[in-house]
């Protein structure tokens, strides 16, 4: 800010210095006048910037009561939330995992239950008994066609009819069913 109004008492003194005539009172009351309205002007000026230097000072103690902050914590708050977010989907997938595998067991058993019920009942002309496991274990699939007997698939396919009875453990030769599929091991 510049002081002009300092230097204005010097200027009035040149300027009276100067001055051939000595200044009449309506000049020196004038004069006085312009003075009394740059001080009070000053004084204003003055009031104002404390003011602002008042406001200043308050908005930094808020701002250092707001606070604020620096990369550094923010990576890390970052770096924790994503710790976070990584242990809660391991959680979830753990706890997927095992619910998978419970339900899985349960088929299984289900299904060994009634894989072992339809084997005691002949479901289907399979069923638990004595048969031979000396026949070729590589061969190929046969869905049993409408009219198909155990002679005719043996027939077909070059297998004995036996090792058709010991692989799929046919109790009741007689009862296959159309649709239903059986091994048929290679010829010997």
């Amino acid at each position: 800010m510049s002081r002009w109004w300092l230097t204005l008492p010097c200027l009035l003194a040149a300027g009276a210095a100067c001055a051939q005539s000595p200044p009449s009172a309506l000049d020196v009351a004038n004069l006085q006048e312009d003075v009394r309205g740059l001080t009070q002007k000053v004084n204003d000026l003055s009031l104002q910037v404390e003011q602002l230097q008042r406001q200043n000072g308050d908005l930094r103690n808020q701002a250092g009561a707001v606070g604020y902050a620096t990369i550094v914590q923010l990576n890390q708050a970052v770096a924790e939330l994503n710790q976070a977010i990584q242990s809660a989907v391991a959680n979830s997938r753990a706890d997927t995992l095992q619910q998978m595998t419970a339900a899985n067991l349960k088929l299984a058993q289900q299904l060994n239950a009634a894989l072992s019920s339809a084997g005691k009942k002949g479901v289907g002309g399979t069923a638990e008994g004595n048969f031979s496991d000396d026949y070729p274990k590589t061969g190929e699939s046969y869905t049993v066609q409408k009219g198909d007997t155990l002679a005719v698939i043996a027939k077909k396919t070059g297998a004995k009819r036996q090792d058709i009875i010991n692989a799929n453990k046919l109790s009741d030769p007689g009862r296959i069913q159309a649709g239903q599929t059986l091994f048929i091991p290679e010829g010997k």
